[in-house]
C-alpha cells in the first residue's frame, strides 16, 4: 500500500489552518505530521481538517509553545510518546499504521542563540534531548519505523547555505552534527530525503529575518524524514515544497514528502 507522508513546522496550527487547508487540499498526503502546534490538543481546529477526509488525529499539546501532532487519512493508533530530557514539553508522539509501520514526530529543541551549554541552558537542554533520543534507539532499537520532525540541526555541508559561515551558529555546529549522527546511527536510520536526492544544497527552513528569503536563499535543512533499514528501500518521491514558504503569511519552514510503498 504506498502512502505519501508529509512533515511540517506549521508555527501555530490555530494561526496558519488555512494553510494546513491548502496543502492538504492542494497536495493530499496520506499522513501529514505537524510540529510546534502551539495548541492544547483539544483546540487544535480538526473540522476543517476532517471535512477534507484526515479523520485521525493523535497530537501531544500544550498551550502557545511546541505541541505535535499526526493527521491521517488512514487509520492510526496512538502508541505513546516520550518527555526526552524531562523537559515536560509535547515534542514527541508516535502512532502505528494498520500495515504495522510506526511513525515517529519529533519537535527536538531548537538550543537558543549561543551553542555552548555553560552559558546557555537551552543549548544543553537540545544535546542531553538528542542523547536521550540516542540512548532509547539503541536500547529498543526500532523496526518498521519513520521518524520525521524539525530536528533543528541542518547535518550536512550542502544543508545550509554557506558551511563556513555557519559552523559557530546553532543548528550546524558540529558538536550538534556530531549528536544527530549518532541519534541516526543508533536507530540505523537512513535518511529518506537525501537517498532520494543525493547532491545539492537542500533547505526546508528560510528566516522570518530576511527581507526577501527567496532571493537571499540563506536557508537550511532542519526538517527530516528518515526510515528503518528493514523500509528505508520502500522510500522515494522525496521533495520540499519550497512554494509553502512563500504563501501568505507563512511558516518559515517548508513541508517535507516521501512516499513508501508498503
Amino acid at each position: 500500500m504506498p502512502f505519501t507522508l508529509a512533515t511540517w513546522n506549521i508555527n501555530s496550527v490555530r494561526l496558519r489552518k488555512s494553510l494546513v487547508e491548502k496543502l492538504l487540499t492542494e497536495e493530499m498526503p496520506d499522513v501529514l505530521c505537524l510540529q510546534e502546534c502551539k495548541s492544547p490538543v483539544d483546540k487544535i481546529p480538526l473540522e476543517g481538517f476532517q471535512a477534507l477526509g484526515y479523520h485521525h488525529i493523535v497530537a501531544r499539546g500544550q498551550k502557545g509553545y511546541n505541541g505535535v501532532a499526526i493527521l491521517s487519512k488512514l487509520p492510526i493508533e496512538d502508541v505513546g510518546d516520550r518527555d526526552f530530557a524531562a523537559l515536560g514539553h509535547a515534542r514527541h508522539v508516535a502512532a502505528r499504521l494498520e500495515n504495522g509501520v510506526t511513525v515517529h514526530n519529533f519537535y527536538v529543541p531548537a538550543g537558543g542563540d549561543v551553542p555552548d551549554r555553560a552559558v546557555n541552558l537551552k543549548f544543553g537542554q537540545k544535546l542531553d534531548y538528542l542523547s536521550e533520543m540516542r540512548d532509547w534507539f539503541h536500547g529498543e532499537h526500532p523496526e518498521k519505523a519513520i521518524l520525521v520532525g524539525d530536528l533543528n540541526i541542518a547535518p550536512r555541508e550542502d544543508d545550509v547555505w554557506d558551511h563556513k559561515k555557519m559552523l559557530k551558529v546553532v543548528s550546524h555546529t558540529p558538536v550538534e552534527v556530531e549528536a544527530l549522527g549518532a541519534t541516526q546511527d543508533a536507530g540505523g536510520w537512513v535518511d529518506i530525503t537525501r537517498k532520494d536526492l543525493p547532491e545539492g544544497q537542500l533547505y526546508s527552513w528560510w528566516s522570518y529575518r530576511a527581507k526577501d528569503w527567496d532571493a537571499a536563499d540563506k536557508g537550511r535543512r532542519l526538517d527530516h524524514v528518515w526510515a528503518t533499514p528493514d523500509i528505508a528501500n520502500a522510500g522515494h518521491s522525496s521533495r520540499i515544497l519550497r512554494a509553502a514558504r512563500g504563501w501568505e503569511k507563512p511558516s518559515d519552514h517548508a513541508p517535507v514528502f516521501a512516499t513508501f510503498d508498503l
